[in-house]
């Protein structure tokens, strides 16, 4: 790395603190993962940032550090945690009652997970029909209780050296832009009188970016995905993101989709179910979350094949999403797929997908990542005030790309945009895959 790159990127200095929005089953994996690897209990398998190594110059180079060895990554043992919940529990009482983490995993790192006790959360039963949150902040409207946040962010600060708030609540129900969310000043008019279109995660999003804090959606609630997000984002340097973790079923689609596609295999039909028992499968279970989710996880076969370029492979798929809380199954989320698939002379085939997955053991890493990657973008004096970082698309159900701009869903080109974006903050030749150079 050249001396002029690495002027641009400031060191990870101090500790960072990353306080979490809603502190259940992900975000109790999330923290006691972190800790059960910095006391050498476990490996952060399924994170990037830690267990993932990047190609640099020629493949005859035998170049490939880790990405936390190559980018200036914070240190997992620098980073500091809080957040908020609208119940009481402190970590260990709320991650055993996610019954994710088995009793020893959780013992063996109780007094730390004791030691942290959430804030008041920001909650309006209307959003969120199917809990009733008992830890909960009171103002006298939207815009005090946006006050209260910023306290809390403001409070947090002056004990770490920089903070990103990341959001792993529960999904809201569906909403659409609407006036309100078209300008900063139309925003903060409507927090004064309680807009309804305004949302607790939009809350959450405002606090943060006004106090110049990155911000992370691991839900598809419509949150950062606004034109006055993206204005202040720009405006305080503080980079968003995507929305809703890609863990699951949806991951399964952007490694298979891309695959049909590449070989120009036709699709007819592809109907996902899920069954889950936690929290979130029991918000799902009302309608209009539900429709939220829906909304994210149908987008991301059109966006893949493109249909209008190929209409006679995919211009009539038959797409079904369906989500059943089913409470014996707790966290262990099950995703059946069925795929028709056509080749050769229209000859039809099948394909079927019975994924038994965790689903907050699988969201954990990607939280982890985005933290630190959310992080080093706000170092990064080029990446600081795009606000957008269409790079971490690989992260999400819905990827947030410039308005105007579709976004991209293919893991693997994802993937290729995360990398380069590495290699070029830090001053190294991106990888394009042609090597016609090796053959001179």
């Amino acid at each position: 790395m050249s001396e002029a790159t690495a002027a641009k990127i400031q060191p990870a200095t101090g500790k960072l603190g990353v306080m979490v929005v809603g502190m259940g089953a992900v975000a109790t994996t999330l923290i006691a993962g972190v800790e059960a690897v910095r006391k050498g209990l476990a490996k952060p398998i399924g994170s990037l940032t830690q267990m993932g190594t990047i190609r640099l110059g020629r493949r005859t180079d035998n170049r490939a550090p880790l990405i936390k060895d190559f980018a200036p990554l914070t240190d997992l043992n620098d980073i500091v945690f809080t957040g908020w919940e609208i119940f009481p529990e402190d970590m260990y009482e709320a991650a055993a009652h996610a019954q994710v983490l088995d009793n020893d995993h959780l013992n063996s790192i109780k007094p730390f997970l004791q030691s942290i006790r959430p804030m008041p959360g920001v909650f309006d039963q209307h959003y969120v029909k199917r809990l009733n949150g008992t830890h909960v902040k009171k103002g006298r409207s939207k815009c005090d209780l946006a006050q209260q946040l910023r306290s809390d962010i403001q409070t947090f600060k002056s004990q770490v050296e920089r903070v990103v708030v990341i959001w792993c609540g529960s999904t809201e129900i569906f909403l659409e832009p609407s006036a309100v969310h078209q300008t900063v000043e139309a925003f903060e008019k409507g927090l004064l009188e309680d807009d309804p279109n305004i949302a607790p995660s939009q809350i959450y999003a405002y606090a943060a970016l006004k106090e110049g804090v990155p911000f992370a959606n691991g839900a598809p609630n419509l949150t950062v995905d606004l034109p006055c997000m993206i204005e202040l984002a720009r405006a305080n340097g503080a980079p968003i993101c995507g929305k809703d973790f890609k863990t699951g079923q949806t991951f399964i689609k952007t490694v298979l989709a891309p695959a049909f596609k590449a070989r120009m295999l036709g699709l007819s039909g592809w109907y996902s179910t899920n069954i889950l028992g936690n929290r979130d499968g029991e918000v799902l279970d009302d309608p209009e979350s539900f429709k939220t989710k829906e909304e994210s996880k149908l987008g991301v076969l059109d966006y893949i094949l493109q249909p209008e370029l190929y209409p006679d492979l995919y211009k009539e798929i038959y797409h079904k999403v369906r989500i059943n809380y089913y409470p014996p199954r707790g966290d262990n989320k099950e995703g059946w797929d069925n795929i028709d698939i056509f080749g050769w002379l229209g000859y039809p085939m099948q394909i079927k997908v019975d994924f038994l997955c965790r689903d907050s053991i699988l969201a954990a890493p990607l939280a982890l990542d985005l933290i630190l990657f959310l992080d080093l973008a706000q170092r990064t004096s080029s990446l600081r005030h795009l606000g957008i970082q269409e790079w971490l698309s690989f992260y999400f159900k819905s990827p947030q790309s410039a308005p105007g701009l579709y976004p991209e869903h293919d893991l693997f080109i994802q993937s290729m945009k995360l990398k380069n974006t590495l290699r070029h903050i830090m001053g190294e030749d991106l990888i394009t895959h042609l090597g016609l150079e090796y053959y001179d």
